[in-house]
């Protein structure tokens, strides 16, 4: 299978990002399987730049079939089978292009060869565009930080960067503002996890040290790993999970190469997306703790 560019890029994003956060040890062990001999070490290139270099060489080879099974096998998605599926339509929406499909057929991943390029005529993308509307449209009036049940130290903080994150939203300074959104997000969870620790520890979507191993430990999760998990035991919402995906790796973004290498370029549009997310995710964890309280 040969594949475009833009289908490459794509693929490298799922790779490395919306399947789950590999660093580089993992893409090196992830691509080792597919033939490669590489040692993970100083001087190691970008995440993206090293995954592009593989998927170039490995392009129009049947090692880029193995890789595109590999980063959608099944198993690796039990307890969320909806975020596999959809991963792979967001996939088909370019891989159309090189008139190719994949199909999912309970746990067997295949290709299907297109005779024509044939576009689906819903405009997912406004349809997109007009539920960020209604996302952004929701009020969270009278957030209360307390309300949390953090500790008071980190609550003061969170109030102090609250403020400073509407200072950086009103001069214009998007990408400054998901670096705070992000950060006092992961926070707040952290906090939340902190007080339910048994409850997060158990959820499937929880980090395991190996496969059927313990959870790890919460110092050694990211951003990613505390919404999802946060999500499966009702802490959050799908709004939240929904648009969520530019705060994911806010961390990645501070480095200027890895910026560079995921082509993200937040303008303030994405920045409210955010501080949105942030706001609603402060109003559904500010219920669920009272209602914890109550019981």
């Amino acid at each position: 299978m040969m594949l475009q560019q833009k289908t490459l890029e794509k693929l490298r994003i799922i790779i490395n990002e919306d399947s789950e956060r590999r660093s580089g040890p993992m893409l090196v062990s992830f691509f080792n399987k597919l033939g490669f001999n590489d040692v993970y070490q100083q001087g190691f290139p970008s995440r993206g730049a090293y995954t592009d270099e593989k998927l170039r060489q490995i392009n129009g080879t049947p090692e880029l079939d193995k890789c595109i099974k590999q980063v959608f096998a099944v198993i690796n998605f039990i307890g969320d089978i909806n975020k596999l599926d959809n991963l792979i339509k967001g996939f088909n929406q370019y891989l159309v292009f090189d008139k190719w499909a994949v199909r999912r057929n309970n746990e067997e991943i295949r290709f299907e060869k297109l005779d024509k390029i044939i576009i689906d005529s819903n405009n997912n993308e406004e349809k997109t565009e007009l539920k960020e509307a209604d996302f952004l449209k929701k009020e969270f009036k009278d957030l209360n930080i307390d309300s949390l049940g953090l500790e008071t130290a980190v609550s003061d903080i969170i109030k102090l960067r609250l403020r400073e994150i509407e200072i950086c939203l009103k001069n214009d300074a998007p990408l400054s503002s998901i670096f705070l959104i992000g950060s006092t997000l992961e926070g707040i969870l952290l906090g939340i996890a902190l007080s339910n620790t048994k409850v997060y520890n158990k959820a499937i979507s929880a980090p395991k040290e190996s496969v059927g191993g313990p959870a790890k430990q919460f110092h050694l999760w990211s951003l990613n790993n505390f919404i999802d998990v946060s999500f499966e035991v009702g802490f959050l919402k799908e709004d939240v999970k929904k648009f969520s995906h530019a705060l994911r790796d806010f961390r990645n973004y501070i480095h200027p190469y890895e910026q560079m290498s995921s082509k993200f370029n937040p303008n303030k549009h994405t920045a409210n997306i955010c501080w949105q997310v942030l706001r609603a995710a402060i109003y559904q964890l500010s219920s669920v703790n009272t209602e914890t309280q109550k019981q």
